[in-house]
């Protein structure tokens, strides 16, 4: 949707509207723009310029104030044209680093925990982050260990060192020597191949092996299951989303309410849905940012989500912040750039 167009002194008044409401929360009055910003024109100029963004819908006027508030467009235009690219202090860089660092912890959900900690610290956002997507990830080798008569244990070897077992469940009358055998043609015909590869083509690669018997019943069984079989998350389900410390979100104005209260803890306690809505943005080189209805979806219309990509290898995942859309987006995308950078470089 094309924006509407604004002549130079909306665009500052507009930024100007922007970056008081995100210091104070408080709906700015054309007298505080006159005050606080310097803009060389008087309160009245200033509120009749004010009167034309609204109409052109990027501010509006709350019932309670005489002032106004950026809309998502005017955040989506200050994001976009308006904002001015922010140096990281060292001191926040540090900040961040010395925390990645603490405890040498080595794995990655261990690290993600932190540095999403780290962002809602330094931003008093909430942090979030999303372990690597395993689509790309290379099979090196399998292996069926028969755990009981109607169980199998199916241990993946992925490139990189990644190990994660699944339990497949099977006819008891199968025999030792047919799961040796499937084993070694899931091998020949798998290794080598990334996850999202075999989900894709794994019935073409084992129709003619040529087996029979058990052999046959228990590749059938792979052909059968193979998409939940090799469609992995990197931790558990519960655990695919890390967020680190919502209290700090639940100290901003937008949050203080009862009702923003409830929309807060709504957001976090909706982990599948939070994973599916940044697993989408795992392929997004840079910095991700959607503001409150972009999302489409209503549970997220008061929040903005700023994101950027880490890479492990081959994988990627995806770590930001989640906050109101009243937010210090220069601040926020420069934490977030950095950290994706630290993260990326600690999981080399």
């Amino acid at each position: 949707m094309a924006l509407p167009e604004l002549s130079e002194r909306e665009r500052r008044v507009l930024e100007a509207v922007i970056q008081s409401y995100v210091e104070t929360a408080e709906p700015a009055g054309s007298r505080t723009i006159s005050k606080r910003f310097g803009l060389g024109v008087s309160p009245a100029t200033i509120r009749n310029t004010m009167s034309d963004l609204e109409e052109k819908g990027y501010l509006y006027h709350p019932h309670t104030s005489a002032g106004r508030i950026p809309t998502d467009i005017a955040y989506r235009l200050y994001v976009d044209s308006l904002m001015r690219a922010r140096a990281l202090p060292r001191a926040e860089a540090e900040r961040i680093s010395e925390h990645l660092s603490l405890g040498g912890a080595s794995a990655i959900e261990a690290i993600l925990r932190k540095a999403a900690q780290s962002l809602s610290i330094v931003t008093q956002e909430l942090g979030v982050a999303l372990g690597p997507s395993l689509d790309n990830a290379v099979l090196q080798r399998l292996d069926l260990i028969r755990v009981s008569n109607e169980r199998l244990l199916l241990v993946l070897t992925l490139e990189g060192g990644a190990v994660r077992t699944i339990f497949v469940e099977v006819d008891s009358q199968i025999a030792e020597s047919a799961v040796a055998e499937v084993m070694l043609v899931l091998n020949e015909r798998l290794g080598g191949l990334s996850l999202r590869t075999i989900r894709s083509s794994l019935g073409e690669r084992l129709r003619d092996s040529g087996a029979s018997g058990g052999v046959s019943e228990l590749l059938n069984v792979f052909v059968q299951e193979g998409e939940t079989l090799f469609d992995l998350p990197v931790t558990g389900a519960e655990e695919e989303v890390v967020l680190g410390q919502a209290s700090v979100l639940a100290q901003q104005p937008e949050f203080s309410s009862g009702e923003g209260m409830r929309r807060l803890l709504a957001l976090t306690e909706t982990r599948a849905h939070l994973g599916q809505l940044l697993r989408g943005r795992s392929t997004s080189p840079g910095i991700s940012i959607t503001i409150g209805n972009e999302h489409g979806d209503p549970r997220l219309e008061s929040f903005t989500i700023v994101t950027a990509e880490y890479r492990v290898g081959a994988l990627n995942g995806v770590i930001g912040v989640i906050g109101p859309t009243r937010m210090p987006y220069d601040k926020v995308i420069a934490l977030v750039r950095h950290t994706s950078l630290l993260v990326s470089d600690i999981l080399h």
